[in-house]
């Protein structure tokens, strides 16, 4: 039975490089946030969610674009550790959802971030763009399970 209190979590490992780091051997932040943008898709691909080309097709997902997040660093990295990126979704709204993240070396917490994100479309017309869509009761209930 699957607990419905426990979100579905992944996991993502990355190994920090010398050329992750600035410097001062710390890792430089933005990286942090490219691995977490990793972390949120192979949480989608984990949890069975076709490529974006796929969901486009069948559901005119072209991705899930950022609209806010927050982070907090709470302890440095340097290159040669492993860091593991813990992601789930806390918050299922009807065009958008929460992503928490947490960075972990072995134990101890490195970071955390949180993001609010849209499940977006094109949006055609005189200003293309893109626009917020209703989430998918397939893309749900696969991420729920």
């Amino acid at each position: 039975m699957v607990d419905s209190l426990v979100p579905r979590t992944t996991v993502l490992t990355v190994q920090v490089e010398f050329g992750d780091c600035d410097p001062a051997r710390i890792v430089w932040f933005p990286h942090f946030f490219r691995w977490i943008d990793a972390s949120a898709r192979h949480f989608f691909i984990s949890s069975g969610v076709p490529p974006w080309h796929e969901t486009e097709a069948a559901w005119g997902i072209i991705g899930t674009p950022i609209v806010n997040t927050e982070a907090r660093f709470v302890q440095t990295s340097s290159y040669g550790d492993q860091l593991d990126i813990h992601t789930c979704v806390t918050r299922w709204g009807r065009k958008s959802f929460t992503f928490s993240h947490r960075v972990l070396r072995g134990q101890e917490l490195i970071m955390e971030c949180t993001e609010v994100r849209i499940f977006a479309a094109t949006k055609e017309g005189k200003v293309p763009g893109i626009m917020a869509m209703p989430i998918p009761d397939e893309v749900r209930r696969l991420c729920q399970t």
